[in-house]
């Protein structure tokens, strides 16, 4: 079992920043892709970023240029550095973490963490 532990969400103004943590401890167990979703109240949850254990990262394209994803495998840790902030960007954010079981992959989350951009 994964569990993830997010942190780094709250209240910020239009044009701000936050960063946002999520780790993986006591980690026996490989983890594949590490990332973060968002869901907007009446919206359906969304990708925002994702980074594999190689480096190799995918962002969504309301987000280019503004956040960006890194991470640490040796700590089960991924950061989302967000700057440039929009009230578009008030969502809960959510932890995502795929690890390999045999064939097939399974997919492991956070609880969510909020965060609020006021105008």
């Amino acid at each position: 079992q994964v569990q993830l532990a997010e942190s780094g969400g709250g209240l910020v103004q239009a044009g701000g920043s936050l960063r946002l943590s999520c780790s993986a401890p006591g980690g026996r167990f490989s983890i594949t892709a590490m990332g973060w979703y968002r869901q907007a109240p009446g919206k359906q949850r969304e990708l925002v970023a994702t980074i594999t254990n190689g480096g190799a990262t995918n962002y969504a394209d309301f987000v280019k240029g503004r956040f960006t994803i890194s991470r640490h495998n040796a700590k089960n840790t991924v950061w989302l550095q967000m700057n440039s902030l929009t009230p578009e960007d008030t969502a809960d954010y959510y932890c995502n973490a795929r690890v390999p079981m045999g064939p097939f992959e399974k997919d492991y989350w956070g609880q969510g963490t909020q965060v609020t951009v006021s105008s």
